[in-house]
This record gives structure tokens, sequence and C-alpha cells, in this order.
């Protein structure tokens, strides 16, 4: 079991790590902070389900099964609706998860702790362009959290003044020998920070470059290019390990039409008759776009740490 030495003044970077880019992310998407659950019930559908592969962490309350959430995706859709937040404002959480089925690296371990955010948006904002409005958004706060955490820890800024943005498509056509993280390490590297577009739908090889759910990100829907998703990954440079590092995952949430398609395409249309699902299918959630970004990861990048157990409170049994 690895152990590291850690301090006082350890721990303080961490938090105001943390402080600082949570206040850069709700001043610049305009969010309201608030709390949120740690399991959910399995019968109302909110857990994610990510790749389909990923076993929840489940037991009963009061003979009802209920799950430790893997992301808080379509809670939070659901929570705006009751809140009934308006057209421009949203809500971020604290999220804390265990994924108990996680392949532990060097960036991830069981526990995952990540601002998971929504924000509500109009029908016709859901656009390419408001994906990378909101992208950016959020790159420009981790590139000023860098900043100021470089200040205080003499270190030398690393990501650019601007984000690339790029379509999966363009990606593979770019570096079609090398395999999707190949790809991704390649174009980190060579730009520094990345808007990766269109995670979840098939490339013209006939592969998809990573698997998404079917019930959250907008995978389907084309841009004017005719490529489809209107959802991102925010990818970075990493020179401690000299690889790319997924920093967020986000997405335009999916409408009825794009919830319908995905759920036929993934094999999963029983999901309708779920309590989330129903009400989606009915129109009585609003429209969103929404993401989570990696606590721990958004700690490591900006000082500069190769483990991840170096900044969450666990020992690394990888």
């Amino acid at each position: 079991m690895k152990t590291f030495k850690r301090s006082l003044a350890s721990e303080q970077l961490i938090t105001k790590s943390k402080e600082v880019f949570e206040t850069q992310l709700k001043e610049r998407l305009n969010l309201t902070k608030i709390n949120a659950p740690l399991f959910v019930s399995k019968e109302s559908g909110f857990n994610d389900n990510l790749n389909g592969i990923e076993r929840p962490v489940s037991f009963q309350l009061g003979g009802v099964d209920h799950e430790i959430v893997h992301s808080l995706a379509k809670w939070k859709r659901w929570y705006l609706g009751e809140l009934e937040v308006e057209k421009g404002k949203g809500i971020v959480t604290d999220m804390k998860a265990i994924r108990a089925d996680e392949e532990l690296s060097s960036i991830h371990s069981h526990l995952v702790d990540q601002w998971d955010w929504e924000k509500v948006i109009a029908k016709e904002e859901r656009t390419i362009d408001t994906l990378v409005a909101h992208g950016t958004a959020v790159f420009e706060a981790l590139r000023d959290t860098e900043k100021e955490m470089a200040s205080q820890i003499s270190r030398v800024v690393t990501l650019p003044e601007s984000l690339k943005v790029l379509h999966t498509e363009e990606l593979y056509q770019k570096y079609p020998a090398l395999t999707p993280k190949e790809r991704e390490h390649a174009i980190a590297k060579e730009f520094g920070a990345v808007l990766l577009l269109g995670i979840g739908g098939k490339l013209s090889s006939g592969e998809e470059h990573d698997l998404r759910a079917p019930d959250y990100d907008d995978w389907t829907t084309k841009d004017v290019q005719g490529r489809p998703g209107i959802n991102a990954d925010l990818l970075v440079w990493d020179s401690i390990r000299e690889k790319s590092l997924e920093i967020s995952s986000m997405g335009v949430r999916v409408d009825k039409e794009a919830l319908e398609l995905q759920l036929k395409l993934t094999g999963q249309e029983k999901r309708k008759e779920l309590p989330f699902h129903s009400a989606l299918l009915e129109g009585k959630l609003p429209y969103t776009i929404g993401g989570g970004i990696g606590q721990s990861r958004v700690v490591m990048f900006v000082n500069k740490r190769a483990e991840i157990s170096t900044v969450q409170p666990i020992f690394a049994t990888y």
C-alpha cells in the first residue's frame, strides 16, 4: 500500500484550489451551490448507469432498493424543475460517489468527487454554440485557478490562453491509426487544452470514440456539418504525467426525440417506464446543459501532482 507524506500546508493548498475554482465556476456559469443526495432509489431511474457496465453500490432501506450515485446527471435536471429555476440560471453540487468497478490508476480511484452542475436553457439553445460557450467558461475557470495557484507555489502556468475545439470525427481523421485514448494524448499535447465534441456517437470508422449513457447527454443530434453529438469532454495536457487529462464531461441534455432514439440505439427502451424518463418524455422537465468536473483532477492539475491519492483522503491500493 502506498502512503504519502501529508502536511497541513498541503491540505490548505487542496482546499484553496477547490475554493478558487468553485468561485470561478459559479460566477462564469451563474450557478448556485446546493446540497445533493448520496444515494437514490433504484426505481427512480435517477442514477447514472455510465457506459452500462459499471455496477452501482446498492443496499436496501425499508425494503426498497437504493444505490449510491455514480453521478447526479439526471437528478440535477429533475431538481431544477422542482425548484422552478428560470432560464440562464443553474445549480452546482459537491458530488461524492463510489464506483466499485472503476479501474484504478494514477487518476482513478473508487472515490469520485466532482462538481456536478446543471443549468436551464431555452429549447432553441440546444446547439453546439451553447455547448462551446459553456465548455469555454469551464476552461477559463480552470485557467484562472491555475494562475492563482501558480502564484502561490511558484509554478509555471501551463494552460494556453485559448481552447481548441475539435469534433471526434476530425480527431479520428487526423490520427486514424491511433486508439481513441492515444488520439486524446496527441491532440492535448499539441494544443494544451481541447474541447472534444461528439462523445458517444459512431465515427466514420463505425466505432464510437467512447461510450455514453443514453439518457442525459445528447450524442445523436447532428451539427450543421452532419456530425453527431452536442456533448463534449474537456481535455488538458498534463505535463507531470505527460498524458492528456480529462477534467470534465458535459453536454446539452437529451430532449424527447433524442432520448427515444438513444434508448432505441442502446436497447434500453424499457427505461421509458422509469419516473425520470417518463417525466422527460411527457415534457415535464426543463431543457438543460450540464456536466461533471473532477475535483481531485482539478487539484492535481493546478498543483502539479502525479497521483490522485495525494489529493484524496485515501490510501492508494493499485
